[in-house]
């Protein structure tokens, strides 16, 4: 009987929850990182820094409170549109749902910024991604033939109206 109890108590000391908070540029090392370890053609640490310099995109990140930042997304908002630029998890954290944690976040941001459809491009075979995109509403619109780089591959256009 003590068996069970003990490890309800340790899967609850496990679930440590991260903060999602807005990027700062102490974070852009850490954001460069995952985005160099996710995507073959990533974005430079002074892209992020610049971008935190304008006022139209929201740059966020989720802050593991022993591993420090562990994901991040960057929302295009322009008027009721807005285009899911970048959205990853650090290695070692995908798998347990944080990606979603993202997401909600960023659906939330879009929303109070007025936003009523957002739109984002995948790579065709990232089943994953397209698998949450899918479960959180977002419909396939369109295709952009050899969009990506990397290798080369189609990107699906998706949306979702708010």
């Amino acid at each position: 009987m003590g068996a069970p109890l003990r490890e309800g108590m340790e899967s609850l000391a496990a679930e440590v929850q991260p903060a999602l908070r807005p990027m700062q540029v102490a974070d852009v090392a850490r954001v460069a990182a995952i985005e160099a370890a996710s995507f073959s053609s990533a974005w430079k640490p002074h892209t992020f820094i610049s971008l935190l310099e304008t006022s139209g995109p929201e740059l966020w990140v989720l802050e593991h409170p022993d591993d420090g930042v562990i994901g991040y997304f960057v929302l295009w908002c322009v008027m009721d549109q807005a285009e899911l630029a970048n959205i990853a998890v650090a290695d070692g954290h995908r798998g347990h749902g944080l990606g979603a944690v993202l997401f909600e976040r960023m659906l939330d941001v879009g929303r109070k910024r007025g936003v009523t459809s957002v739109y984002l491009e995948v790579r065709a075979s990232n089943e994953a991604a397209i698998g949450l995109y899918e479960r959180f509403g977002f419909t396939q619109i369109g295709v952009r033939k050899r969009y990506y780089d990397q290798p080369r591959e189609d990107a699906l256009v998706m949306l979702l109206r708010l």
